[in-house]
């Protein structure tokens, strides 16, 4: 029975006398989530379904969300717009991993009278990942071993990193973590963002320097940027033009800062030597996709923050989230201000 400072049946309903606040743990691939012991700690009273497909149709996430009090959002899997937030009337909680997620409308939740509470994640796994495209289209010791696998022995030379410019683009928690790798692969590091100061590069041991001298500058480059309505698209195809015909571009922040379509037109005509993603603007990323087709590409399917310790933090914290909104006291509430 949930007792104290709960709004009753405003926030769920009575079902043969015990309180009832349904969950929904919503883009839950692999049932990664459901696996979790994090559940049995829900406040008594609670259900919580898992739902491992995911759904692009707005129509069809409203549908499916109708009957739900809370939701537990991955990341930006799902979108939450007004127009969405309007039609689940019901919908009082809703948790998304991390402590910032652009797919939600903060503003329109706060009107609604949802309270939007985020979870922690650490900063570590999409630095590693960053790491692990860098390597392979470096290196590319997995395509070497499927071609070792299929009976060809050496195919094709690598690129050495020492002595190389890495171009961080983002110098925040994960553009750090980044620049020491490469400062100790023995690469020159430079950086540059809009707000970029050459005392904040000092600090963290690399150069600042200005967006077209990056650009034309580095073997890789890597985006490390948070997307906002200033930074989508900041990644033009000038940029891209200005690249080295042997260098890589990588991208684990978010596909929307990159222009698409100006990237595959640079893969596709050899401007650059070849793109490390593991995010798109659409996701999943559909069969058929140009990018799929794209030469030169490696593409990982947005794992970058896609690791156990992580998900036990995301998850164990939402759980935290219901539990404390249901007490009265919500916690880590994000606010559109």
């Amino acid at each position: 029975m949930i007792t104290g400072p709960v709004r009753g049946a405003d926030v769920g309903s009575f079902e043969q006398g015990i309180f009832v606040m349904r969950i929904a743990v919503i883009d839950d691939y692999n049932n990664a989530a459901a696996a979790l012991p994090c559940w049995s700690g829900l406040s008594a009273g609670a259900e919580v379904r898992f739902f491992p497909d995911h759904l692009a149709d707005p129509a069809a996430v409203v549908e499916r969300l109708a009957d739900y009090d809370a939701v537990v959002a991955m990341r930006e899997r799902t979108p939450f717009p007004a127009e969405v937030l309007s039609r689940l009337p019901r919908l009082k909680l809703l948790v998304t991993a991390g402590m910032h997620n652009a797919a939600i409308d903060l503003a329109a939740a706060a009107r609604q009278g949802v309270v939007v509470s985020g979870t922690r994640m650490t900063p570590f796994p999409a630095a590693e990942l960053t790491w692990a495209l860098i390597l392979e289209l470096s290196r590319r010791a997995g395509a070497q071993d499927a071609g070792l696998r299929g009976g060809s022995w050496q195919s094709g030379v690598g690129t050495g990193l020492a002595g190389g410019t890495l171009g961080v683009v983002g110098l925040g928690k994960l553009g750090k973590r980044v620049a020491a790798v490469g400062a100790a692969f023995g690469m020159d590091v430079v950086a540059w963002s809009p707000h970029m100061t050459a005392e904040r590069a000092e600090a963290v041991g690399v150069r600042a320097v200005g967006k077209e001298e990056l650009f034309s500058s580095s073997d890789i480059v890597s985006v490390h940027l948070r997307l906002s309505d200033s930074t989508t698209g900041l990644v033009a195809e000038d940029d891209l033009r200005r690249m080295r015909r042997s260098a890589f571009l990588v991208n684990t922040s978010r596909a929307q800062i990159v222009d698409e379509t100006a990237l595959v037109k640079a893969l596709g005509e050899g401007w650059i030597a070849g793109a490390g993603l593991d995010v798109y603007e659409e996701e999943p990323l559909p069969a058929g996709h140009r990018l799929l087709d794209a030469p030169n590409t490696v593409l990982t399917p947005h794992i970058g923050y896609v690791t156990g310790d992580n998900f036990a933090l995301v998850y164990g914290d939402s759980v935290e989230a219901v539990n404390a909104y249901l007490g009265g006291s919500p916690v880590r509430v994000l606010s559109g201000e």
